[in-house]
């Protein structure tokens, strides 16, 4: 006579079935939840306990679900569901960002002849479609929340509470209106902030120029060695900027290009050996002279190719790491070159169109409408054929990109709205103090790093 051992076995007791069969349960789960309005019930029957508020950093409405945002709102769950097992009330009311660069650059990607209201109303279009198919993909996510009522940002009421926030930076003088070298999409066609770069490997075309001294003691007997990894932007150089400190010298090097055999440059001491190697150029004899970069601040050096001066100034950003010691500026592309310029009253030059295109402004009828670094060859041709091009090298770095075009940034002077934090830094930091941070253990590491971030 067999026997059945297992009823001889003190085995737990469960209503769980044998195979999950998730395929067919979690819809069925899914909807019970929403026919007996579970979250909304939770909510009611919690209304006097505790409250914990999980705020929702809002995905963008601009595709699908994807990894990243899975996991960021599966994390969320986890929160608020725990809170909610703990016996606190814990809502959870999602959230869209509807706005910004990367609604955007779909839509006007689908169609660039689009006037402003078409790309605003194709966009809202837009948002609208994906905020549905997200939400769907997060509930069967199994993900807990007030589905039927979340906040977007392109709700009316959303951006008047924006607006009035606005309006008391605006009042407190906070907020002005300014030119200045910005990180410049030309994909996109916009400014970017600097959450939106990323940056890429690359090699780029880097040169070594001659700025012929036309003042002071060396005029017309010797010119100024720079180096520059953006060729495109030497038509808006408007100076060079050396170290005030660091010693220079007056060397004279060997050139098949000279009628005599022989050119003198102006450059770093300690970057003499680098510069040689790099161009080809041998020093004939030892320097004649040597000297600190202060001595040779305000004499004036001629443009390679365009007809007009750069005045040499001293500055704290030249470094001695590569190049020349002697840096070309152009205030209408970069930060440093810009902050210079306005110490030194120097117009700023940026004659660059949205799309990254070379205005009339260059002054190079020939390279008017050429994207920028397109024209980066025939910028060194220009330099060869007016005898002032000393060197060419690749040059491989790390290079800002646009986030969401993946197209290579310029710094571009365009006239945007600024908000002064100076004013608002010490607020800020006295703000920290006050914040309760989870987890209690590693509130040290995250308040170093969220100050370092509003002291910049």
């Amino acid at each position: 006579m067999s026997q059945n051992y297992k009823e001889t076995l003190n085995l737990p007791r469960t209503e769980f079935p044998m195979k999950a069969n998730l395929a067919t349960r979690e819809p069925e789960l899914l909807k019970v939840w929403e026919e007996t309005r579970l979250y909304q019930q939770i909510q009611k029957s919690r209304e006097d306990k505790e409250l914990f508020v999980l705020h929702d950093g809002p995905p963008f409405a601009n595709g699908d679900v994807h990894m990243g945002t899975a996991l960021n709102k599966i994390l969320k769950d986890l929160v608020v569901k725990s809170q909610t097992m703990l016996g606190k009330r814990a809502p959870y009311i999602p959230g869209w960002d509807c706005h910004g660069l990367p609604i955007e650059y779909k839509v006007v990607k689908e169609s660039r002849a689009l006037s402003p209201l078409e790309i605003r109303k194709k966009s809202e279009a837009f948002a609208r479609k994906f905020i549905n198919i997200q939400r769907e993909q997060f509930k069967r996510l199994g993900v807990f929340g007030d589905w039927e009522n979340p906040y977007l940002t392109m709700d009316p009421k959303y951006e008047a509470e924006i607006l009035r926030a606005f309006a008391v930076f605006v009042e407190e003088g906070l907020v002005y209106q300014s030119k200045k070298p910005v990180f410049w999409s030309t994909g996109a066609q916009t400014a970017l902030a600097e959450a939106e770069v990323e940056y890429q490997e690359r090699d780029d075309t880097a040169v070594y120029v001659r700025f012929p001294i036309v003042s002071g003691e060396f005029a017309e007997k010797a010119s100024i060695a720079i180096w520059t990894t953006a060729p495109w932007t030497l038509p808006a150089n408007l100076a060079i900027a050396v170290d005030p400190e660091e010693r220079y010298v007056v060397q004279d090097f060997k050139s098949t290009r000279e009628k005599n055999g022989r050119i003198t440059l102006l450059l770093a001491e300690k970057l003499l050996p680098h510069f040689s190697k790099a161009t080809g150029l041998d020093p004939i004899g030892a320097p004649f002279d040597s000297f600190p970069g202060a001595k040779i601040e305000k004499i004036t050096t001629r443009h390679p190719f365009l007809d007009r001066q750069a005045a040499v100034f001293t500055a704290d950003f030249v470094t001695m790491d590569s190049g020349t010691g002697a840096v070309h500026i152009a205030p209408g592309h970069g930060e440093d070159d810009y902050w210079l310029g306005r110490q030194n009253k120097l117009p700023v030059l940026s004659p660059v169109d949205d799309h990254g295109r070379f205005t009339e402004e260059a002054g190079l009828p020939n390279l008017t409408g050429k994207y920028v670094f397109d024209a980066n060859r025939d910028i060194v041709e220009l330099l060869r054929d007016r005898g002032m091009l000393l060197g060419v090298e690749k040059f491989h770095h790390s290079y800002p990109y646009c986030w969401r075009s993946k197209t290579p940034i310029i710094f571009r002077n365009v006239e945007q709205f600024f908000i002064r934090i100076d004013a608002l830094r010490g607020k800020a930091l006295n703000a920290i103090k006050t914040l309760r941070w989870i987890p209690a253990r590693a509130p040290c590491t995250s308040r170093r790093g969220m100050a370092k971030t509003i002291i910049g």
